[in-house]
């Protein structure tokens, strides 16, 4: 991973190590599914008093659903929802509060790049909460378009090409 024309790759992963730390996909229905609704209710729907509804989860099916975990422990999490044959769109980001900072975005991140890469996308796009713009902006992706209203909070689309 280049940050500034440095590989920080090894930092993060030394740091991610010292969690215990793997990414994988994930399940659709699983038990792990039900961890991934549950944290990202938890970090995304909750503070703007919004729930999932079943048509949303039960539209997750053909999803791309990735997590990071120690052990059991799910710490964060993301989807990957198709939009076209050369393209995915970055979804639900989200990390537990008490170890956001800690690089397990970073390392998602990374993750979905690659997976994304190897099922022969060309270029990932999403939309980013204004106040997640920065963080998004450390790995390449830019802004495009103007700022829109999403579930009551502004947010910008923003894309990278792979």
């Amino acid at each position: 991973m280049m940050y500034l024309g440095y590989n920080i790759y090894p930092y993060w992963q030394s740091l991610l190590n010292s969690f215990g730390m793997g990414l994988k996909q994930i399940d659709h229905g699983s038990r792990e599914y039900q961890q991934m609704v549950s944290l990202r209710n938890t970090i995304l729907r909750q503070p703007l008093g919004l729930s999932f509804t079943q048509d949303e989860l039960e539209k997750e099916k053909n999803d791309i659903l990735i997590a990071a975990f120690d052990d059991d422990e799910m710490l964060g999490c993301c989807m990957l929802t198709p939009i076209n044959q050369q393209t995915l769109r970055v979804r639900q980001m989200a990390v537990q509060n008490n170890l956001q900072g800690k690089g397990i975005g970073a390392s998602l991140m990374s993750f979905i790049e690659n997976i994304a890469r190897d099922k022969g996308y060309r270029n990932l796009m999403m939309h980013a909460r204004n106040t997640a713009i920065g963080f998004y902006e450390k790995f390449g992706y830019k802004v495009s378009g103007t700022e829109f209203l999403e579930v009551g909070i502004p947010h910008h689309v923003m894309e990278k090409n792979l």
